[in-house]
């Protein structure tokens, strides 16, 4: 680790590293199958219980998955551990429901199409058994309910059966018997009864038992996702981020250049927080990529930067907060500067960790873990996919260097986990003294790409766990055997906010893994 954590070592030395096995997918993909560009998984977010999953896709769509396994001895798993009861279970999920949250839409004034892709889910309290979230396009964010409604039935009519005839025809005791029954819904195959034919035609004395139906409530349950409020029209350009206040009752949205605080009860007004458009946009050096309030504290945030750096920002200073409290960002290495040094540069994630104390960042080389406390350089930095960086001119020319890889914390602050390419994700250990870096694979096997290590690990962070080549399947093969594909990357993660269990997203596929 390149710095000290405010918390002295334990006498028993960093924890071991993980052994990840793969626990669930949902939408394999069959070998040769096609991925339809709307299917591809864009957004990942589990609850703070965690006993909930969100994913949000392409085609603007979010699909929510619920925690089955601790519903089975009927406790929580922590009160299970606490009675000493074997959980031999690891933790599964089950698909809830799905709606269709976003639309393509276009922009008639500035002949814009606006996509229907889902960028960001963020889950709010939950309230009389219901769930709330919040998903965004580029332009819309929208705030969902979701609850179980019983189901309202028909009941069947109130008359006597023997006599009903149809669909709730009333067959009088005169002509029970006749070879010509009534049609359905009371209307009559030919004239009877001597009547000229209309609507309004009765049997002599009028049907006498006729009733109405009853509408009843049933047992059944459906769950029935209800838009509850749009927050529109307030960013000009796209929108890269929500995240909800500690406070229960705000959530800010970030785009290129400005974020906006909002209420969630208030959807035709927000405030203007930050503002960094220069007076003249041939000034502009660098945009707003990410952003994220204080997990505790109700009035810090902080965002990141495409120029590398992270702002931490007090909102009890000033109404407008374009004068930031901390800058956190690191100084470059003397005679290291290259043309690809400001696009790598630019952070495309940051999150907090569960306690608040420390920041991780995702540039597009590293993991850099940051102390808030500390702000003249990084506590740890880890290298995600060094062998890529002579292919940083190929990296250009497809585009990929701008890809934006997601990144995540473990619940207790030990771990950090983000993806790279060829589907690999890599999960570091960040506790003072421990080498742990380890590179798995969404795929059933997360563990086949891995090259028989020693059992002690490396010293160095910034060494790379070597993997194997697989023929075919690797487009691209280092000198080292690391390999590379650009067309499958692994873009969004998360980690279960109380357990070591990751749920990651190659293309259509949601895979989950545990420890």
């Amino acid at each position: 680790m390149n710095g000290g954590d405010e918390v002295a070592a334990a006498p028993a030395g960093p924890p071991q590293p993980l052994e990840w096995k793969f626990s669930q997918v949902f939408g394999e993909r069959t070998a040769g199958e096609e991925v339809q560009e709307v299917d591809i998984i864009s957004a990942i977010e589990f609850d703070k219980s965690g006993d909930h999953l969100a994913t949000g896709d392409r085609g603007g769509r979010v699909v929510l998955f619920e925690r089955t396994d601790t519903k089975d001895h009927g406790g929580s798993r922590r009160d299970l551990e606490r009675m000493d009861y074997p959980i031999s279970r690891h933790p599964e999920f089950r698909y809830k429901t799905e709606f269709q949250s976003h639309e393509p839409e276009f922009d008639y004034l500035k002949s814009l199409e606006i996509e229907e892709k889902i960028n960001k889910i963020r889950w709010c309290q939950t309230a009389n058994g219901a769930l709330f979230l919040l998903s965004t396009n580029d332009k819309t964010i929208k705030f969902w309910k979701v609850q179980e409604k019983k189901v309202k039935k028909i009941s069947d009519m109130n008359v006597d059966p023997s006599k009903a005839v149809g669909n709730g025809s009333v067959a009088s005791s005169s002509n029970s018997n006749s070879a010509k029954p009534y049609l359905a819904n009371g209307g009559w195959p030919e004239k009877s009864y001597g009547y000229p034919s209309n609507d309004l035609t009765f049997p002599p004395g009028g049907i006498s038992s006729l009733r109405l139906p009853v509408v009843v409530t049933s047992n059944e349950t459906s769950l029935v996702a209800r838009c509850r409020r749009v927050y529109a029209h307030a960013h000009d350009y796209h929108i890269n981020s929500i995240s909800n206040n500690s406070d229960g009752e705000t959530f800010i949205s970030a785009d290129d250049l400005r974020i906006n605080l909002w209420n969630l009860e208030i959807s035709n007004q927000s405030f203007n927080i930050v503002d960094v458009k220069p007076a003249n946009m041939e000034d502009l050096t660098e945009v707003i990529t990410s952003a994220e309030f204080h997990p505790n504290h109700c009035n810090m945030l902080a965002y990141s930067s495409s120029r590398g750096s992270i702002r931490l920002i007090d909102l009890r200073q000033s109404a407008l907060c374009d004068s930031h409290a901390k800058l956190f960002e690191e100084q470059e290495a003397p005679g290291s500067r290259s043309f690809f040094t400001e696009i790598i540069a630019s952070i495309s994630d940051i999150k907090f960790s569960k306690d608040g104390r420390h920041i991780l960042s995702r540039d597009y080389m590293t993991l850099k873990l940051w102390d808030i406390n500390m702000d003249s350089g990084p506590v740890a930095t880890f290298q995600v996919h060094e062998h890529l960086r002579p292919k940083l001119c190929d990296l250009y020319e497809n585009d990929s260097i701008f890809d934006k890889f997601e990144c995540c914390l473990s619940g207790d602050g030990q771990r950090v986990a983000t993806g790279s390419y060829s589907n690999l994700f890599r999960v570091f250990g960040c506790s003072p003294g421990s080498a742990e870096a380890t590179t798995l694979e969404a795929s059933k096997n997360p563990m086949r790409r891995q090259v028989q290590t020693p059992s002690r690990p490396s010293r160095s962070l910034s060494s790379i766990t070597r993997v194997v080549r697989r023929g075919a399947e690797s487009p691209g093969i280092d000198a080292n055997g690391n390999s590379f594909d650009f067309t499958t990357k692994l873009l969004h993660l998360a980690w279960h906010p109380t357990e070591n269990s990751i749920a990651c997203a190659a293309a259509n596929s949601l895979y989950m893994y545990y420890a």
